[in-house]
């Protein structure tokens, strides 16, 4: 096992794509962190950096006592598992796992043992002698979780490697690389887009958009409180509800419409700022509720669009005003399209926004 420390690292592509600004990153020896972030936020590219696979432009990679800028792949000691799985079609499940370690010439004793180790972690005793296309797509990714296994390296990287796989499978194989970390503790950088796996998996997550970090934290950390708009909307399924609003002095609350809404804790010293520029009122869906009856303190109000059943929970489409709103709310088989409901928005859950997209939430006493 190993840390993994990123410095300033950059990459700028021949034709003046600059895939990765200045990504200063520390890899804990034995954490698992995942780079979440949209398509084409740098996060692989940062991810085949470390392993070797594209070209520091520029700053500085480490991995374990050493610099790696300018040390081969293969010698990195490191193991990465691909999106495509890149299982050799021509060979058996066991010869695709032994394959790393005879071009390494460990001995057969020894690499027969490591394949079994890895073969009984991973359950795939009764497959080493199938071939890739006698393989699901899930026993297809064991296998190439298994290939990295038995090299045994200093860490694991993975370029998200359940992309292909269908929702059950993707729930199946996140509990086992979940697990498989929890046995093995090594070192583990996983990159995806799927905000599920991020908060799942991650003992930290690093929040990226056009080649930046733009948050790292735990992923309670990150999805509580949001450094801006951005992070706040990616993370959250459904996605965090944006309202713009202004300050009104009378009411000491946000005009919405021609609805109000309470400032969180209070408003202070920000109050020229929000008059002059505005801000956008963020709330996540399960924290609004929603009622047929009664009438609470903000008064706000609207139409029923969608209900989406979800087993114990719903998802309710509401209209206010011009704006549409999300809610996430036990399911009570009572709201139905074209109702009129009452809504409840706490404002100690509520996040502020500058027009700059960043939160200011943490400027008022919550």
């Amino acid at each position: 096992m190993a840390r993994v420390i990123l410095e300033n690292i950059n990459k700028i592509y021949p034709n003046k794509v600059h895939a990765v600004k200045d990504v200063s990153l520390e890899i804990n020896d034995g954490e698992l962190l995942v780079l979440v972030g949209p398509s084409g936020c740098g996060k692989s590219t940062a991810l085949r950096m470390v392993a070797g696979l594209e070209q520091v432009t520029s700053g500085t990679i480490i991995i374990g006592d050493r610099v790696v800028n300018d040390i081969e792949p293969k010698h990195r000691d490191v193991a990465m598992v691909f999106q495509d799985y890149a299982l050799y079609p021509h060979m058996t499940v066991r010869q695709n796992l032994e394959f790393g370690l005879a071009m390494r010439k460990v001995p057969r004793t020894a690499r027969n043992q490591s394949v079994e180790n890895a073969a009984k972690v991973l359950g795939l005793d009764e497959l080493l002698d199938r071939r890739p296309a006698q393989l699901s797509g899930g026993q297809k990714q064991r296998v190439a979780v298994g290939r990295a296994i038995v090299r045994e390296p200093q860490v694991f990287l993975f370029d998200e490697p359940l992309s292909n796989l269908d929702a059950k499978l993707r729930a199946e194989m996140r509990t086992q690389i979940a697990r498989l970390h929890q046995k093995l503790g090594v070192t583990t950088i996983y990159v995806t887009h799927d905000q599920v796996e991020a908060m799942t998996l991650g003992h930290r997550i690093v929040m990226m958009l056009d080649g930046t970090v733009q948050q790292v934290g735990t992923p309670l950390e990150v999805y509580n409180s949001p450094i801006n708009k951005f992070v706040a909307g990616f993370l959250g399924q459904p996605a965090m509800n944006f309202i713009p609003v202004m300050y009104d002095n009378d009411s000491n609350n946000f005009k919405f419409g021609k609805f109000e809404l309470p400032v969180p804790g209070g408003c202070n010293s920000l109050t020229k700022h929000i008059l002059e520029y505005g801000v956008t009122y963020g709330i996540r869906p399960e924290n609004i509720k929603v009622d047929l009856k009664d009438v609470w303190e903000t008064g706000i109000s609207g139409q029923i669009l969608v209900v989406e059943p979800l087993g114990a929970r719903e998802i309710v489409l509401i209209k206010v005003g011009e704006t549409e709103l999300t809610a996430d709310v036990d399911a009570s088989g009572h709201l139905q399209p074209g109702l009129q409901v009452n809504l409840e928005i706490n404002p100690q859950n509520a996040h502020l926004f500058n027009s700059e997209g960043r939160n200011i939430s943490s400027l008022y006493s919550l």
